[in-house]
């Protein structure tokens, strides 16, 4: 085709159109040009593409520049401080950096008046302070992260009871010396001895051994020379057992993660008994709470629900009522907890008591009326009790017509009079306002969530189940104690649901207790730590001796003839019950504040009158008994000092030994003055 030339233009200046085979050659010219600019467009663009990837690689090989290498990092570390992970750890990181540094710094040899709390630096309470900080955080993931409050719950109880076992340089509390003494004596010997009778009731945990026997093959297993090993570790090891227990209990009864762990967490602060050393209370607590999570998730009856399996019907934190089961399967399951059942029964003689007071109170419910299971662990703790436990069984029945129905007496702490000083002054208000605060919270959720109540109805009959018990015993002035303990799986639930409202909830009321909750939540959790620290660790100078008190105190055992009597005025100090088969004690001030005071008047002649004739007897005094009778309130102010004096001075007593970790005397009965 040849190319034409301009268009000619017409006279009326309009050039001629063209026609359509001219048309359709200038469009095929067209479609060349733009195939062959794209090609071009094409090579260049891949062109520029390799000339990018070979100078990235070029900055790669010569590192990046300093601009991008402020930037990069930089942004990449705002984006993980940003993340919610980074907001869970950084509290818990610098938490336990704060508690680390605090350790070393703690004068736990300096104890005074106040035991640990003027002992602790500003570093440790503010490390608690953090971790209850980071554990309200947590709570808001609480249900798709649910390992965040978990380490935060195990974190918070290391914290809490992990300091005595790191630094102490001997064994904690009077009572888990005493232990000791049990297991080694039952490693020495190799067996018990039910039908021996031994000073003091000690012939009691011969006839429930079960705890003791598990000990001592602990001790076997460790390889190690006496429980004392481990024995300050045991408050912690417990608690972390305790802890998955309770939230298979706590589940039973609630979907909502945060009621669940927040649940947990006022357990362990409302847990300042003091039973969780290495003691069969301990233990046999935390198989209870076994039985009992058993029996609340696997012991349903069919058809016994009703409408506690429609959501409309329940609280939205409610979680449904387990699936029903069948009386052969509850059967099987009774076959399993048997073991568990008659371990409770070999290690504790009042557990097995609250075990059958919790299970009368789940039959009252319909969902759990297991006549069977109960008959069982009665029959099985009245076995026990007429073999083995018989005769400290029928010295109770003994006790009962004089006890029974004394609800003032059987209620009252162990403490013969006031405690005197203000550290245990600070501890017994902190007890009450601990009692108190977990009550009040506890009975509000019970009044404002009464759905949450109707689901969870067998976990509050269980908590008010030990109650009765204030009309039967005073368990040598610990029923108190042990009825609280017994409750507070329950109640601890009850007082996290009015911290914790329900998520679901859409209501005017609802949106007004959220926001409430953001701020009682936190301040409440405070709260309950503040009263922890004192009703745990106000009177920690009876709780701990050094080395050279508990030398003296094994001297001054070994030094008296077999079948000494051994005075002391109170069992609460290290080694009070060391080769206890070998001597019997005497604590003398374990009474009635009015017989000390009359013993105060001529504690010399006091004593003497009650030496039997021809018996070698040593008197035993010791700083810690100093801090003991004070805190129980069994002398008064400066009474334990004038005692010491006074034997020094009396000739019916002479000083064998005599330092700053205690004194010793030898009663010399022949002298008269």
């Amino acid at each position: 085709m040849q190319r034409q030339g301009p268009a000619p233009v017409t006279g009326s200046g309009v050039p001629p159109q063209p026609s359509a085979t001219d048309r359709e050659a200038e469009d095929r010219e067209a479609g060349v040009r733009e195939a062959g600019e794209e090609r071009e467009a094409g090579e260049r663009e891949a062109g520029g593409r390799a000339a990018k990837d070979r100078a990235a690689k070029d900055r790669a090989a010569k590192g990046p520049a300093a601009g991008e290498r402020a930037t990069a990092p930089r942004g990449r570390f705002a984006a993980v401080l940003r993340s919610p992970d980074a907001l869970n750890l950084v509290p818990l990181l610098v938490a336990g950096a704060l508690w680390l540094w605090a350790l070393p710094g703690i004068d736990f040899r300096g104890m005074d008046e106040f035991g640990l709390l003027d002992r602790f630096p500003l570093t440790f309470y503010a490390a608690l302070a953090l971790l209850t900080c980071g554990f309200v955080i947590t709570l808001r993931r609480a249900g798709t992260a649910p390992l965040w409050p978990a380490t935060y719950c195990a974190a918070m109880l290391v914290a809490l009871k992990a300091p005595p076992a790191i630094l102490y340089d001997t064994v904690r509390y009077a009572w888990a010396s005493k232990h000791d003494a049990i297991i080694s004596r039952l490693l020495d010997q190799g067996a018990v001895h039910p039908g021996t009778e031994l000073s003091g009731g000690m012939s009691a945990y011969d006839q429930w051994p079960g705890f003791f026997s598990l000990d001592a093959a602990l001790v076997r297993a460790f390889g190690v020379d006496a429980a004392a090993s481990f024995i300050n570790w045991a408050p912690v090891a417990l608690g972390l057992l305790t802890v998955p227990v309770l939230i298979l209990v706590y589940r039973t009864f609630s979907d909502d993660w945060r009621l669940v762990w927040t649940g947990v967490w006022i357990f362990q602060l409302a847990n300042w008994v003091g039973q969780d050393y290495l003691s069969p209370q301990g233990f046999s607590y935390l198989l209870y709470l076994t039985v009992f999570a058993v029996v609340v998730r696997h012991f349903v009856l069919p058809g016994s629900a009703g409408t506690l399996r429609d959501r409309a019907t329940l609280d939205p934190a409610a979680a449904a009522v387990p699936p029903p089961t069948t009386t052969r399967q509850r059967a099987v399951a009774v076959l399993f907890l048997v073991p568990i059942i008659a371990t409770i029964n070999a290690s504790h003689q009042l557990t097995p008591v609250m075990l059958c007071a919790s299970l009368f109170a789940l039959c009252l419910t319909r969902r759990y009326r297991n006549l069977g299971l109960l008959a069982v662990t009665g029959l099985i703790m009245l076995v026990w009790n007429l073999t083995m436990g018989r005769e400290l069984f029928l010295d109770t029945l003994g006790t009962l017509r004089e006890k029974a129905g004394d609800l003032l007496g059987n209620s009252r702490p162990g403490f013969a009079g006031d405690p005197t000083g203000p550290g245990p002054e600070l501890v017994g208000s902190a007890n009450i306002l601990m009692v108190l605060a977990l009550g009040g919270l506890a009975a509000a959720a019970v009044l404002l969530r009464r759905r949450l109540v109707r689901s969870a109805l067998p976990l509050l009959l269980t908590a008010a189940a030990p109650l009765p018990m204030f009309a039967v015993n005073d368990y040598g002035g610990e029923m108190i104690f042990r009825v609280y303990l017994f409750g507070l799986p329950g109640a601890a639930f009850f007082a996290a649901a009015a911290l914790v409202p329900a998520a679901g909830a859409a209501s005017r009321a609802a949106t007004i207790a959220r926001r409430t909750a953001t701020v009682a939540l936190p301040l409440t959790l405070v709260a309950m730590l503040a009263g922890f620290l004192p009703s745990y660790y106000g009177k920690e100078g009876m709780h701990y001796a050094p080395p050279g008190e508990t030398a003296l105190t094994r001297r001054a055992f070994d030094r008296a003839p077999e079948g000494a009597l051994i005075l002391a005025a109170t069992g609460a100090f290290a080694d009070s019950y060391y080769r206890y088969d070998h001597y019997e004690r005497w604590f003398f001030t374990e009474q009635e504040v009015d017989e000390n005071l009359r013993m105060l008047k001529d504690p010399a002649g006091y004593l003497a009158g009650g030496i039997p004739a021809g018996r070698p007897a040593y008197v035993i005094l010791t700083p810690t008994q100093g801090e003991a009778v004070i805190g129980e309130g069994y002398l008064p102010a400066g009474g334990f000092d004038r005692l010491g004096t006074a034997l020094k001075a009396s000739p019916l007593f002479a000083v064998v030994e005599e330092s700053r970790y205690g004194l010793v005397l030898r009663y010399r009965p022949t002298t008269t003055g």
